[in-house]
C-alpha cells in the first residue's frame, strides 16, 4: 500500500472518546452506536450488566464505568475507534489518559439535570489538551427532559458557543424524534428505524435562520450568505469552527431507545477531525494505559509491526513488541502492524507504563506525558497472613504500574503500607482489583485524607552554612535563602545571586535540594505546598564544594527557614452538590453545616457547598438516611483550603 493510499485511509478514521457525568448515559450511547453501526447484534443494558464495554464485573456489580473500554466500529466509510470513559469523579484519571490521545469527542449531557458538576470536570480536562466536542442532549424523554435548559446550561456554565443543530419533536414520555436544521428534516424512529420526511413548518424555518445567524457572527464565509446560505456552506463552517474550539455543535435524543444515534454519527463524521500523521515517518506512539501485558496506545506517526523493536528514550531501554491486537472492550483480533492514526493495544512490552513515548533509537522522540492527579485519600492496608504479607507490596506496586493515580508508600513512622488514590471508591475498587488478580486478602484502615502545609508568613536573609570534614576531601557550601508565600499549591524557586558566588550548578543543586525539604513541614510532617524559595547569597570552597554539599545545604537550610515561617495546615475539599425533596433541605443543610461546609449555593431541591473531604466518607449513606432514601449527591474536587 502507498503512502498516499494510507494518508487517505487515515483521514477516514475518527478517534473519540464518549465523555459525561456518572449516570449521564454515555455506555448506554455507545452501546446504541455499536448496535446502529453493525459491530454487535445486541443491545447490551447497563442495568443488565449485559454492555459490552462496562465487561469488568467490578462495573456490572456497581452499575458505572470505572475503567476507560476501547472499542470500534465502521459508519459512512469511516473508521471510528471510541473510548467509553468513567464519569465517576473518582476515575477521573482514566478520563486524562484518554483525552490525550484523542482528537474528538461527544460529551453527553443529561437533559434533565443539565451540566452536572463532573460534565463540566471533564469538559475542563478536554480543554487542556485542545480536544474539538459535540454536545449530545440525551435522556429527552425523561420527564423533565429540557433541550432549550440544558441548552442555555452548556452555554452558561461551561461559557461556549453551543450552536444547537437539531430541535426535539415532542417531550418527556411523547419524545419521538428530532428535527435536523442542516438538513431540514425530521427524522423520527418508528420501530427503531430512522424515516425522514421534510421540515417545512415555521419553527423549524426559525431556528434554522436563527442558526445560521450564529454561524456567520463566528465564520466570514458564512456570512457572504446569509439569507441564503447553503447546506454545503453551514456544514463546512460548523466543521471548521468545531476543530478550531470556536463552537460546539449540539445535538439530542435518548439513547435508551434509540433516538438520535445515527444523526450523532454522521455528525462525528462531518465535524470532528481526524488523526494527523505521517504513515511514512520514523514510528512514534504513546503509551496511554497498560493493563496486565498489553499496553493501550496510539500511533501519531509512521507504522509499528510484530516484532519491531521499538526505543523509550526517556529511559534508553529498548522494547521488542510481540503482538499487536485491535481491541473490542474484552475482546481481541490480532494485527500485523499498525499505522499512524491507530489506537492499539500491545503485549512484549515489559517497562513501558501509561506516559512512556515508543520511538526508535535513530529518530528519538519524547511526547508529552498525561498529567497524573495527586492522590489525596490513603488507607492502610494489612495482610492478613504472614505469607501474604510477602506478596502484599510487590503486588500493590503491579496496581499503581497499573494505574498512575495510585500510590503506594511506607508509613515512616508506623510502619504500615499505605495505598493512596482519589477517592472512597477509587480505594474500595483497588482492594477488591488486588484480592481478585492475586488472591490476597487485606484488611484495610479508615480513609485519610492528605494534608498540606503551606507557608503564611515567610522570612528573608536566612543563612545556612554547611560543613563537613572527616577526613580526605571535605564537604562546604554556604547559602543565603529567602522564603515567601505562593498563590496555589506550588513551588516556585529563583536565584539573584551574582557575581558567580554560586555557580549556576550549584544554583541547581541547591534547587533539588529544597524540593527535598518539601516533602515533610514543621508543623505535622505533611508536603510543603504554596511557596517561594530564593538564593540571594553564598559562598563556596576552592576544594571542599560540590553538588553533593550545595543540595544538603539547600535542604537543611530550607528546613532551617521553614522553623522560622508561619505556616497553616491545609485539608484537601470538594464542591458538593447535594439534590434531595424540599421538605428534607433544612436537615440537609444542618448535617452540612455539622461537616464544616460553606454552602455556596441554593436552588429549589439542590445545595451546592464546600466540604472538606474527611467529612465526606460514608455520607452517601447518612444522606439516605436523613432524606428516607431521596437525597443524592454529587462531588468533585476543588482544591485545598486552611483547615479549622
Amino acid at each position: 500500500m502507498s503512502t498516499a493510499h494510507r494518508k487517505t485511509e487515515i483521514m477516514r478514521v475518527r478517534n473519540i472518546g464518549i465523555l459525561a457525568h456518572v449516570d449521564a448515559g454515555k455506555t448506554t450511547l455507545t452501546e446504541r452506536i455499536l448496535f446502529a453501526t453493525g459491530a454487535t447484534h445486541k443491545r447490551g443494558e447497563v442495568h443488565d450488566g449485559t454492555t459490552v464495554t462496562d465487561f469488568d464485573p467490578q462495573e456490572r456489580e456497581r452499575g458505572i464505568t470505572i475503567f476507560a473500554a476501547t472499542v470500534g466500529c465502521d459508519w459512512a466509510d469511516h473508521r471510528l475507534n471510541l473510548i467509553d470513559t468513567p464519569g465517576h469523579v473518582d476515575f477521573s484519571d482514566e478520563v486524562e489518559r484518554s483525552l490525550r490521545v484523542l482528537d474528538g469527542a461527544v460529551a453527553v449531557f443529561d437533559g434533565v439535570a443539565g451540566v452536572q458538576p463532573q460534565s463540566e470536570s471533564v469538559w475542563r480536562q478536554a480543554d487542556r489538551y485542545g480536544v474539538p466536542r459535540l454536545a449530545f442532549v440525551n435522556k429527552l424523554d425523561r420527564p423533565g427532559g429540557n433541550f432549550a435548559a440544558t441548552v442555555a446550561s452548556i452555554r452558561d456554565r461551561l461559557g461556549v458557543a453551543a450552536l444547537a443543530v437539531q430541535l426535539p419533536i415532542g417531550a418527556e414520555g411523547g419524545f419521538r424524534g428530532v428535527v435536523d436544521l442542516v438538513g431540514m428534516r425530521r427524522l423520527t424512529w418508528p420501530g427503531g428505524v430512522p424515516h425522514a420526511e421534510p421540515a417545512d413548518d415555521e419553527q423549524a424555518r426559525q431556528a434554522r435562520r436563527e442558526l445560521e445567524e450564529a454561524v456567520a457572527e463566528r465564520h466570514p464565509a458564512a456570512l457572504e450568505e446569509l439569507g441564503a446560505m447553503s447546506r454545503r456552506t453551514l456544514v463546512t463552517a460548523l466543521r471548521e469552527l468545531t476543530r478550531a474550539g470556536e463552537a460546539v455543535v449540539v445535538l439530542c435524543g435518548s439513547a435508551y431507545r434509540n433516538i438520535g444515534v445515527e444523526p450523532l454519527l454522521d455528525a462525528v463524521v462531518d465535524y470532528l477531525p481526524g488523526p494527523a500523521g505521517d504513515p511514512g515517518a520514523p514510528p512514534v506512539a504513546l503509551v496511554f494505559k497498560r493493563a496486565g501485558r498489553l499496553c493501550f496506545l496510539r500511533v501519531y506517526d509512521g507504522t509499528i509491526g510484530k516484532g519491531d523493536v521499538v526505543w523509550d528514550a526517556a529511559t534508553g531501554r529498548t522494547e521488542r513488541v510481540s503482538r499487536i491486537v485491535r481491541v473490542q472492550a474484552d475482546r481481541h483480533a490480532e494485527v500485523g502492524r499498525a499505522v499512524a492514526g491507530d489506537i492499539v493495544a500491545v503485549a512484549g512490552l515489559k517497562a513501558a507504563r501509561a506516559g512512556t513515548t515508543l520511538s526508535t533509537r535513530a529518530h528519538p522522540v519524547r511526547l508529552e506525558a498525561p498529567r497524573v492527579a495527586e492522590p489525596v485519600v490513603s488507607v492502610a492496608v494489612e495482610a492478613r497472613t504472614r505469607a501474604d504479607a510477602q506478596r502484599l507490596l510487590p503486588a500493590l506496586a503491579v496496581l499503581a504500574g497499573e494505574d498512575p493515580s495510585l500510590a503506594v508508600r511506607a508509613d515512616p513512622e508506623t510502619g504500615q503500607i499505605l495505598l493512596s488514590g482519589l477517592g472512597e471508591l477509587h480505594l474500595e475498587v483497588a482492594v477488591t482489583t488486588l484480592h481478585r488478580n492475586t488472591g490476597l486478602r487485606v484488611t484495610v484502615g479508615r480513609p485519610q485524607v492528605a494534608y498540606r502545609e503551606a507557608v503564611v508568613r515567610g522570612v528573608t536573609g536566612v543563612p545556612y552554612r554547611h560543613v563537613k570534614q572527616d577526613g580526605g576531601a571535605g564537604q562546604f557550601a554556604h547559602v543565603v535563602l529567602d522564603v515567601a508565600p505562593a498563590d496555589g499549591t506550588g513551588f516556585a524557586f529563583a536565584s539573584t545571586v551574582t557575581g558567580g558566588r554560586v555557580p549556576a550548578e550549584y544554583v541547581r543543586a541547591v534547587e533539588a535540594g529544597c524540593r527535598e525539604a518539601l516533602a515533610g513541614g514543621p508543623l505535622a510532617g505533611h508536603p510543603v505546598v504554596g511557596i517561594t524559595v530564593t538564593l540571594t547569597d553564598g559562598a563556596t570552597h576552592v576544594k571542599d564544594s560540590s553538588e553533593l554539599a550545595f543540595r544538603a545545604a539547600g535542604r537543611f537550610g530550607l528546613r532551617a527557614a521553614l522553623a522560622r515561617c508561619e505556616l497553616r495546615v491545609l485539608e484537601p475539599v470538594a464542591e458538593v452538590v447535594v439534590t434531595a425533596p424540599a421538605d428534607a433541605l433544612g436537615a440537609v443543610l444542618g448535617d452540612l453545616a455539622a461537616r464544616r461546609a460553606q454552602v455556596t449555593g441554593s436552588t429549589g431541591r439542590a445545595v451546592t457547598a464546600v466540604v472538606p473531604l474527611a467529612e465526606l466518607f460514608g455520607y452517601a449513606t447518612q444522606l439516605r438516611s436523613r432524606t428516607h432514601g431521596r437525597g443524592d449527591f454529587t462531588s468533585r474536587p476543588a482544591g485545598y483550603r486552611h483547615a479549622a
